[in-house]
């Protein structure tokens, strides 16, 4: 399914290079068919990257079995985007995944990949955080000396300011403040959800970062640059 999925989406960006790139699905938690699809996806299909989600079956990204992986990922200097999923226990009757749950699958992938020193280990991957990076950029710092290689607050703000972050069903007078004070400002990206978000609710949250006091070269940024230094090709 992975391979067919991939085949799918490269196709599209062969019929407008120019327009469209494309992130490769792995196999995860299949850790050898994952490595051999990134290979795939990477030298036969041209992917601009990966997905990955947070977690596969209770096991967060960080943990050691995903370690081979994260190593080939790295040895190849991808771009890894990590989009929540459904978080392995129950959810809660009345409240729908994603109203919360996905936020905090983002946030334990984020901890995990902190605290595991993935990041220093690795340090050629370039991890974007879907949706504002859930809780992180608001609870940074209560998180940060899980996070730390020596338990402090401030190696554990550096572990995590090296995530990328997508503006994804954020971009809210409410999130954009706790994200701009937090994150390395040439680290955020534009993003939308489409289409799992719908095109009204895209729209909306489109219309709410064009609204967002930023100044031009933030916008620009966000829009644009900040992307552009991840996919080159697209310039």
């Amino acid at each position: 399914m992975a391979r067919e999925v991939n085949e799918f989406a490269a196709e599209v960006v062969r019929q407008a290079p120019g327009r469209f790139g494309f992130f490769a699905t792995l196999t995860l938690p299949d850790v050898d068919g994952a490595i051999a699809e990134t290979a795939y996806a990477f030298d036969v299909l041209k992917a601009d990257g990966v997905v990955l989600l947070a977690s596969v079956r209770g096991t967060y990204l960080g943990d050691a079995a995903f370690e081979p992986l994260m190593a080939e990922l790295n040895r190849r200097k991808a771009v890894v985007f990590v989009h929540p999923s459904e978080l392995p226990c129950a959810p809660l009757p009345g409240i729908p995944p994603f109203a919360a749950d996905f936020l905090l699958d983002t946030t334990r992938a984020a901890i995990n990949l902190a605290k595991s020193g993935c990041l220093e280990r690795h340090p050629e991957l370039k991890i974007i955080l879907s949706h504002a990076g859930g809780f992180v950029p608001f609870a940074a710092e209560r998180m940060a000396r899980v996070c730390g290689a020596d338990g402090s607050t401030d190696s554990g703000l550096a572990r995590l300011r090296r995530f990328w972050f997508d503006t994804a069903l954020s971009s809210t007078p409410y999130a954009m403040p706790s994200l701009l004070a937090f994150a390395d400002p040439a680290r955020i990206l534009y993003g939308s959800d489409w289409p799992y978000a719908n095109k009204e609710r895209s729209d909306h949250f489109a219309r709410r970062l064009d609204a967002f006091a930023l100044h031009d070269a933030q916008r620009r940024a966000i829009h644009q640059g900040n992307a552009l230094t991840l996919f080159p090709r697209l310039a």
